[in-house]
């Protein structure tokens, strides 16, 4: 058990996990999601649209989420981090979404944590908060990154200030440790 699971230290902490209805990694958003748990915090499920969301692995469907909120209506100002989970069509869809793309910034802007993997740092790259920035990523966002001004590495989790990446599912537990730790400090 991790040892974040016994002292708590994201208690009172509400963190918002973005995601678009359809597309995302299932076990980039569980797992992050009960490391939250465990360390006391409490996630809250956003997306383009408050209702159900399709968790995918890999390629096929898996279980669907309740979000309880849409990003059009999400405020940074109640939440302490951020988390964005991967999969390949949820981020591309974030990207493409205005609310999204702000409710990231803002996050960046506020000076709060934010925890990215996979695919999810193209939303970063949409928001333009990647120049001058340390990060990791699934291989093929590299050039991407790169030509927006981020040191992209090849490294199973990346803490950069108040940023932490990771490249992929394998990543999780250095992720999310890496991601309570960020989010409790």
């Amino acid at each position: 058990m991790p040892e974040y699971a016994t002292d708590k230290p994201l208690a009172g902490k509400k963190i918002a996990f973005l995601v678009a209805t359809e597309g995302v990694e299932q076990v980039e958003l569980t797992e992050p999601w009960e490391a939250v748990e465990q360390a006391g915090g409490t996630p809250v499920l956003i997306s383009t649209e408050a209702g159900k969301v399709q968790g995918f692995n890999h390629l096929d469907k898996g279980d669907t989420f309740e979000a309880t909120e849409s990003v059009a209506e999400a405020d940074t100002d109640g939440y302490a981090g951020l988390v964005l989970p991967g999969g390949v069509a949820n981020p591309d869809a974030l990207r493409t979404d205005d609310d999204a793309v702000q409710f990231a910034k803002d996050f960046f802007a506020a000076d709060k944590p934010v925890a990215a993997i996979c695919h999810a740092p193209w939303l970063l790259v949409e928001a333009d908060v990647v120049r001058g920035r340390r990060l990791t990523s699934w291989p093929s966002l590299q050039t991407d990154l790169r030509n927006a001004g981020a040191d992209w590495v090849d490294e199973e989790v990346v803490v950069d200030g108040k940023l932490v990446t990771s490249r992929n599912p394998d990543d999780l537990p250095a992720f999310n440790e890496a991601m309570v730790e960020l989010f409790a400090s």
